[in-house]
Order: structure tokens, then C-alpha cells, then sequence
């Protein structure tokens, strides 16, 4: 059979991208190529769209992703906000295999050299080699990490209705930072400064934290052409190594109800912040993002998006009670929003990237979960989501 119109049949798609068809009918199979047609006499036809997406099959293959994995990721890729999303994650990841493997090869080598100086092998140095060979495990954990804030991010981005954005509603109760020593836990991967970047004098200081290594470094990549005079430093908020009274704002946006004993994380913002300084921290409401939980409970009633509710741990309704144990004064400001999704692969995408059980119980329902949302969407083309997010506003 002779190309068609722009298509390919399966042979000549395996053909052309050098695979066996056995690897394409395989990855059918699975769910993660799906044929862009099927022709009168019933061959599957893919179009060169059809490569990006298998290639991109291959590279998180070879990176140590699982296929249910891999499906969840590559949900969205007939969406081209999405692809270039997808291409900026899968080249950070490379770029860090690379550099990965490139301090495997040096330990090697300095290992070799030393047990074939010393015709004995030092222990202490294998263990070091151990150690550094299984880093690559943490790598894949940091691109879901990184790939899963930046999809529950683009979310709010394409879908809300406030026009003024949560960073810039957020930065304005952060003014003015002129001439301000500037610290934010938790930093995540910097949107709160990508977002604002024309508004931020050059006389302020801004100290990004995270405890994870790797977001640092990623923050401090997504910054490289953020005008601001950045510090990056990483340790946990619990432990803070700032001397008192060396802060004039301490920010902490949606990170607090992911940390243990938040009394300690308050005693040690109170000893950084001047005595006029202000702690600025955001949280949910319980009725955050609510239509997502009901519908996958409607689907699948054994889906748990979140082992704990995090409004529980700090929230709108119980932060103002836990911060006035440290602080002189609390002012809670919630933030007017909602949103109405129109995709049901970016709300599927959202989904998976939460923190819950719901991989076990969708990985081989993706089609029939998004006809579902889809049949949810008819009525108004839309679904609604409540938000219910806000900050407090402490003063020493």
C-alpha cells in the first residue's frame, strides 16, 4: 500500500522511524500511540505528528520511566502547549543524565586508578561509585516532581477567571520590596518571580530555599535571565541557617502543609524576620479544587487524590489559629478565583499529577476516563472548579 494523504501505514511508520512493526503494534496495545486513523480497508495510518510522540515514548523509556508512567505523561501531546512543555522537561532531564553520567565515568575512573595503584580496592570509594550510580533514581523522581508542578501550574494559567493571576495577586501584598532582604521557603521552580520578573527592583535581596537539591538547581536555571539579585541555598525550613532579625519579608507560597511540626518552622521564621518584618504564607480551603475529588470518586470510588487533607495540616480555617501562637498580629486575605476546564486531557493530566492512589485505579481506564469528563463537559462545555486559596499576612 502506497502513503496516503499525509499518512503512513504501520509498516511504513515502523519503516521510516527504524522500529520493528512489533514495537509499534506493541505501544498500541498499550495505549500510548494510537493510530491517527484507520483506512477503508482497515490499516492503521499514523502522520508524522505520529514520530514526536513515539520519540518521545522512546526517550522516557530509555530514562527509566514505567509505561504506566510514560501514559500518563504523554496524555496531552496532541495539544501543542503541551509538547513544548513536554520538550523543555525531557531536554532538563538529558542534560542532567548527562551530567549524571559524566561523574559516574569520573568516579570510575578515579576508582580503577586506585585499585590498580594499590592492587587492593578501597571500600570506601566503592561505596562512594554505589552512591553516586544510584543518584539516577532520584533524577526520574525530580522530573514527575518538576513535571507535576508545572502541569497543576498550567492548569490554574489557562482556566482561571480572575484576570489578575495568583503570583501577582500574591506579590502584591509583598510590596514594596525596595531595598528589602527577601527570603521564600520552599521555592518550588520560581513561578512566583518568573510571573512578576518587571516588577522586581534590583535593590532587594531575594534568597530562594528548597530543601530538595534538585529544585534549587532548576529554580536557579529557570531564573538565569530573571533581572533580580538572586541567592539560591538549600536546607530544610525547619532549620533555617539565617542569623535573627536579617529579613524584612519571609514568603512561603502552599508549602506549609507538606512540613511536620509547623511551631518550629514559626519560632524560626519569628527569630529571621526584623521586628517590623512580615511573614507571608498561602494555603487552601477545604473547598480548593472540590469538583476534581467528587468526580473521580464518581468514576472510580477507591481513587484518594491526597493521603492527607492538606487544608487540615494548614488551611484558611485553621492557619490564623497556629500562626497567632508566634506572631503579634494574623490577617487572612482570600483570593477571589474559580476555574472552568474546557480540555479533558489537561484536567486527566491534573489529576494524575496528584499525590494519591489514582494510577492504580485509572492506568488501563484512560480512554473510558476521559469520554466520562468529556460527557461531564457536554451540558455546559465547560466544568466548573472552585478555588479557595488565600495568604496570612504575620507581623512580628
Amino acid at each position: 500500500m502506497s502513503q496516503t494523504e499525509g499518512f503512513y501505514t504501520s509498516g511504513q511508520f515502523a519503516k521510516k522511524a527504524n522500529v520493528s512493526i512489533r514495537t509499534i503494534r506493541y505501544y498500541d496495545k498499550q495505549g500510548l500511540l494510537k493510530p491517527a486513523g484507520i483506512s477503508e480497508n482497515g490499516y492503521r495510518l499514523y502522520t508524522d505528528s505520529d514520530f514526536a510522540k513515539l520519540q518521545k515514548i522512546l526517550s522516557l523509556k530509555y530514562l527509566g520511566f514505567s509505561l504506566d508512567e510514560i501514559r500518563s505523561i504523554t496524555i496531552n501531546d496532541d495539544d501543542n502547549d503541551y509538547v513544548g512543555e513536554s520538550l523543555r522537561l525531557q531536554l532538563n532531564l538529558i542534560r542532567k543524565r548527562i551530567e549524571h553520567l559524566k561523574l559516574v565515568e569520573q568516579t570510575l575512573l578515579e576508582t580503577s586508578r586506585l585499585v590498580k595503584d594499590n592492587q587492593t580496592a578501597d571500600w570506601n570509594r566503592i561505596l562512594h561509585l554505589i552512591h553516586i550510580t544510584n543518584m539516577e533514581k532520584t533524577l526520574v523522581e525530580q522530573y514527575k516532581d518538576a513535571a507535576n508542578i508545572s502541569i497543576r501550574i498550567g492548569l490554574h494559567k489557562k482556566y482561571s477567571k480572575n484576570p489578575l493571576g495568583w503570583y501577582q495577586w500574591l506579590y502584591d501584598f509583598m510590596e514594596p520590596l525596595e531595598k528589602k532582604e527577601v527570603l521564600e521557603l520552599g521555592c518550588g521552580n520560581g513561578e512566583l518571580w518568573i510571573a512578576n520578573q518587571t516588577r522586581i527592583p534590583l535593590t532587594a535581596r531575594i534568597c530562594l530555599s528548597d530543601v530538595s537539591k534538585g529544585m534549587v538547581r532548576d529554580v536557579e536555571e529557570n531564573l538565569k535571565h530573571v533581572p533580580g539579585d538572586f541567592t539560591f541555598e538549600i536546607f530544610d525550613c525547619r532549620s533555617i541557617p539565617k542569623p535573627e532579625n536579617s529579613f524584612d519579608l519571609v514568603a512561603a507560597n502552599h508549602v506549609l502543609f507538606y512540613v511536620s511540626n509547623l511551631d518550629t518552622v514559626f519560632h524560626q521564621v519569628r527569630q529571621i524576620l526584623k521586628p517590623d518584618g512580615v511573614f507571608c504564607c498561602s494555603t487552601y480551603g477545604p473547598l480548593h479544587m472540590k469538583e476534581i475529588a467528587q468526580l473521580v470518586k464518581e468514576f472510580d470510588s477507591r481513587i484518594t487524590l491526597s493521603e492527607v487533607n492538606l487544608y487540615d495540616v494548614f488551611g484558611l480555617d485553621n492557619g490564623e489559629e497556629l500562626l497567632h501562637g508566634h506572631f503579634s498580629s494574623v490577617e487572612k486575605k482570600v483570593y477571589d478565583d474559580y476555574l472552568e476546564v474546557t480540555d479533558a486531557r489537561a484536567l486527566m493530566e491534573y489529576i494524575l499529577s496528584c499525590h494519591g492512589n489514582q494510577q492504580e485505579y485509572l492506568s488501563d481506564r484512560y480512554e473510558e476516563f476521559r469520554s466520562f469528563l468529556e460527557k461531564k463537559m457536554e451540558k455546559k462545555g465547560y466544568i466548573h472548579i472552585t478555588k479557595q486559596a488565600g495568604v496570612f499576612l504575620c507581623k512580628k
